[in-house]
């Protein structure tokens, strides 16, 4: 960890950034910068969850666990985003969990600022619902990519959905973590990833995977990824 965040860091989240003046002066007063740890959990399944979570430099999986303890992930939230949807929604919990994919910070809201705010129906009210409905078609579009397509594809979009949410090439992630966020074997993920290796579009080091060659991963990709890019850059600002 690297020096603490200041609330100008905060408006390097996507929403924060929309926000008119006048909301954002409401808003950052109760902003609480946090720093995530790679591993950590941000709330478990089923219970009630008492803040929001607006990634700048971290990166948060929302996984769908079973009863057995294994899990799968359906999304990926960075700073185009937040974690706690339940929250606004009408809702304390839903059944995932969020866990910290990539370390970095965020900015911390509590639950009864997040549902005042909401309750106005200005900019943030649109915000949100606005990210919430291009979530509900990353969820969608997840669901497919395991379904139809191939491991290959799969690892693929998850690269480029990460590489989106991160502030560089470099991925912080292993085969391992890479299969369990795709509910597969890791043999297959190796694989995968050693043909993308050879094809000269990533390389694999200790602990890391660097994207070499955007362009040759998405024509690798599925749709899915485009699928999913297009209705985030249709709904919500531009990424400053």
């Amino acid at each position: 960890m690297s020096g603490a965040a200041s609330l100008a860091d905060a408006r390097q989240n996507r929403l924060l950034a929309a926000l008119p003046d006048s909301d954002w002066e409401r808003v950052r007063r109760h902003l609480e910068p946090v720093f995530l740890s790679s591993g950590e959990t941000l709330y478990e399944a089923g219970l009630p969850r008492h803040h929001a979570y607006f990634p700048t430099t971290a990166i948060v999986s929302i996984e769908c666990p079973t009863a057995d303890g294994a899990s799968t992930e359906i999304a990926l939230v960075g700073r185009e985003g937040l974690v706690g949807i339940a929250l606004f929604m009408g809702g304390q919990s839903r059944p995932t969990r969020g866990v910290v994919e990539a370390q970095g910070w965020a900015f911390r809201l509590a639950e009864h600022v997040l549902k005042e705010e909401f309750a106005r129906g200005g900019a943030l009210q649109h915000l949100l619902l606005l990210y919430t409905q291009a979530l509900l078609t990353l969820t969608a579009q997840t669901a497919v990519c395991y379904r139809f397509h191939t491991l290959e594809q799969q690892v693929c979009r998850w690269l480029l959905l990460t590489l989106d949410r991160s502030t560089s090439s470099e991925l912080w992630t292993t085969h391992e973590k890479v299969a369990l966020m795709l509910g597969v074997r890791r043999e297959g993920v190796t694989e995968a990833l050693g043909r993308l290796q050879q094809s000269g579009l990533i390389h694999c080091g200790r602990g890391h995977i660097t994207v070499l060659g955007r362009a040759g991963l998405e024509a690798r990709c599925c749709e899915c990824y485009g699928v999913v890019k297009r209705e985030f850059d249709r709904l919500l600002p531009p990424a400053t």
